[in-house]
């Protein structure tokens, strides 16, 4: 019952999330065609039978039955159509400069969205964690904390001239003094201690995170937990298992796996002993040499995902709210590509691309999961790289559109209508091959787990 009620959500959450993102993309190719004078047949969610809609001046606009996309149609755009060439207001009658502007409206448009969704997220909800404390959990070997005296067990009692901050306001504050020295005050063994803090401009589009300038602040409570273990890792061969917790490494209480990352690199591949429990009771200490995947030490293990954090709203001032948004789009419009580029140079496999069934997955969990921000940001996540994935330059996305366009421009002619045909034709088929081969991939993962 549960497994069913975990699908309905995930299906009902990736209808709801797609047809918002696609209503969105294609009303900025919609907009722009209307814009330049050109007819739009029709505008569709879905693709397949039409189930309901209304006509309003030349348009359709209808709901069809599989709910996997959507589309806008124009006079005279698709290869192999009746002559439109008299048409004034078909596609092809207009400047090549038009249709380009028609091909990147709507990537331009999910940008947009993007933008919007998390400027009014940090603006009217901004969830942060509530945490009584700011304690300091690990400090970065030569880091601009390290230079500025930090010590773990440090608890900042006055940052900047904040006193007695809470997680969210030393974030905010050391956000908003970025390429600045701020004067800190931590309690150390009971007593005072006056510290400078130089912050580094990388603070600024990394979601406030202070940890840029090597502080790590303690947000969760006990040890590390393991989930999982992976096959032929350095933690496996170490003899580490599944719901093992990680008590310390070489002697360091760690409550999170991100300090500990930084323990890792710090080492560069040094050897590190752990303690851990398991079963409750405190096994022998187990050594473990590190192994660099993606670019990064580490010891190979999915971590066991933290109690929740109870947090407290905290809208930031519109302008640092759009600033905000705009550091969440730069930093996660990269993702598509970061992918491609792994796949070109085989540092991931193709199977472990997530298609249709694993974003569902990811939207239930995000509609399940409290608070708003899993939900904002993973929206945000997705209509930037839809964006980004429509620009690239393959045939029947956007970007391929673009390209054709483009060469016809340098050629100052049309490319033949048979030729045309021929690459949609092909590029259909791969795409359609492509598509396959991920639903199959994210359905065999599914039996997997």
């Amino acid at each position: 019952m549960h497994g069913l009620h975990e699908t309905v959500v995930a299906i009902i959450s990736f209808i709801i999330l797609l047809g918002i993102m696609v209503i969105v993309h294609e009303f900025g190719h919609f907009a722009v065609a209307k814009f330049c004078g050109i007819r739009v047949e029709a505008f569709s969610l879905g693709f397949g039978p039409r189930l309901f809609g209304f006509k309003y001046g030349d348009t359709d606009y209808k709901v069809c039955l599989l709910p996997l996309g959507g589309f806008v149609k124009m006079t005279g755009e698709n290869p192999g159509e009746e002559d439109t060439a008299n048409d004034p207001r078909a596609f092809t009658s207009h400047p090549r400069w038009q249709r380009m502007l028609i091909g990147v409206a709507g990537p331009v448009a999910n940008f947009i969205l993007a933008f919007v969704l998390m400027a009014f997220y940090f603006t009217f909800i901004n969830e942060v964690p509530s945490v009584k404390s700011t304690s300091v959990e690990w400090v970065a070997g030569g880091s601009a904390a390290a230079q500025a005296g930090f010590q773990p067990g440090d608890v900042i009692q006055r940052f900047d001239t904040v006193d007695n901050p809470s997680w969210g306001q030393t974030e905010m504050r050391a956000y908003e003094k970025t390429n600045e020295t701020v004067p800190i005050t931590v309690e150390r063994n009971g007593a005072s201690v006056q510290l400078a803090l130089h912050l580094p401009t990388e603070i600024r589009g990394k979601d406030y995170d202070i940890s840029q300038a090597g502080l790590f602040l303690e947000l969760e409570q006990g040890p590390v937990g393991v989930d999982q273990v992976l096959p032929d890792s350095p933690a496996a061969r170490s003899g580490l298992h599944n719901g093992d917790s990680i008590l310390a490494v070489d002697g360091h209480p760690f409550h999170s796996v991100i300090p500990l990352l930084s323990y890792l690199q710090s080492g560069q591949g040094k050897p590190v002993t752990l303690t851990v429990s398991r079963g409750g009771a405190t096994i022998a200490p187990l050594v473990v040499q590190p192994t660099i995947q993606d670019s990064e030490w580490r010891l190979g293990f999915l971590n066991a995902p933290a109690p929740e954090v109870p947090t407290y709203r905290e809208p930031l001032p519109f302008s640092t709210a759009v600033a905000k948004s705009e550091d969440f789009c730069v930093e996660n419009s990269t993702v598509i590509v970061d992918v491609v580029g792994r796949l070109l140079t085989h540092r991931v496999s193709v199977t472990q691309l997530s298609g249709p069934v694993g974003i569902a997955r990811m939207a239930g969990q995000a509609a399940e999961m409290k608070g708003w921000m899993p939900k904002f940001g993973l929206a945000g996540m997705i209509s930037l790289n839809l964006g980004i994935l429509n620009l690239m330059p393959f045939p029947i996305l956007d970007g391929g559109l673009i390209l054709l366009l483009m060469i016809e421009s340098v050629m100052r002619r049309d490319i033949n209508m048979v030729v045309k045909e021929r690459i949609y034709q092909a590029a259909f088929v791969v795409l359609v091959a492509f598509a396959a081969f991920i639903i199959f991939n994210d359905v065999s993962k599914i039996r997997a787990h």
